[in-house]
């Protein structure tokens, strides 16, 4: 199941390593097998990892070749050995077998149009050490779990709401307007969560966050009005 975990402040340089050593602690169940962090001056990113593919090399966070992109990541992307095959006939290198390096080297070559290539179940964070920029990706349809919140110039990411808690001040208080939600629809609407500023990444979406501002984009949706994507199974 794995999860990821991270803390990016958009203004200055803090260390923030025990408070996402504690994030994690949170969420442990879903990677029981490791866990491991990367942190620099203003970003701190970690995962817990419950091994099933590449069992002794797939430990994150994990870069590229050049070391300038590092991941976290949860899922499975199901079409990585072809993937994967196609990156080398570019020249790219390879360490391990994951599929999480796989990914972390299709971002470096295409940026955000690697989603369009991904068939699998994902949410994943990428921090690129050059420009200091933090990419956040959701699965199609949100198989995958992905919470955030900004506080005060931070801002703070998780696979459960529970591990954003962890942070000092983060605020508890709920959204009346999701409670509302949950009454009629038994969920609260995306990007809702029952606290109140705290949202989750819509499924089919990416983030992208740096100097001081964010932005979200929609990168797939279904198209209901071309019938050839959808069928309506006739009553016997």
């Amino acid at each position: 199941m794995c999860g990821i975990a991270g803390i990016y402040n958009l203004r200055e340089s803090r260390g923030y390593g025990d408070i996402l050593r504690q994030m994690l602690a949170q969420i442990h169940y879903r990677g029981p097998d490791e866990c491991g962090t990367f942190v620099s001056a203003n970003v701190a990113m970690g995962n817990v990892r419950l091994n099933i593919i590449d069992l002794a090399g797939g430990t994150q966070p994990l870069s590229d070749e050049n070391n300038r992109y590092w991941i976290v990541f949860n899922g499975e992307i199901y079409n990585y050995l072809e993937l994967r095959d196609a990156l080398q006939k570019k020249g790219c290198k390879f360490r391990t077998r994951s599929d999480t390096e796989v990914l972390v080297q299709l971002f470096a070559l295409y940026g955000e149009d690697c989603l369009s290539r991904l068939n699998g179940q994902f949410a994943f964070a990428i921090w690129d050490k050059k420009t200091e920029e933090l990419f956040l990706a959701r699965d199609r349809v949100g198989i995958r779990p992905l919470y955030y919140t900004n506080y005060k110039g931070t801002f703070v990411f998780a696979s459960e709401i529970k591990s954003i808690l962890q942070f000092p001040l983060i605020s508890q208080k709920i959204n009346i307007k999701a409670l509302r939600q949950i009454f009629t629809f038994w969920v609260p609407l995306s990007p809702n969560t029952i606290f109140r500023d705290i949202f989750e990444l819509p499924p089919g979406h990416f983030m992208k966050i740096s100097n001081g501002k964010s932005e979200t984009k929609r990168y797939w949706e279904l198209d209901f009005s071309n019938k050839e994507n959808y069928s309506v199974a006739e009553a016997m």
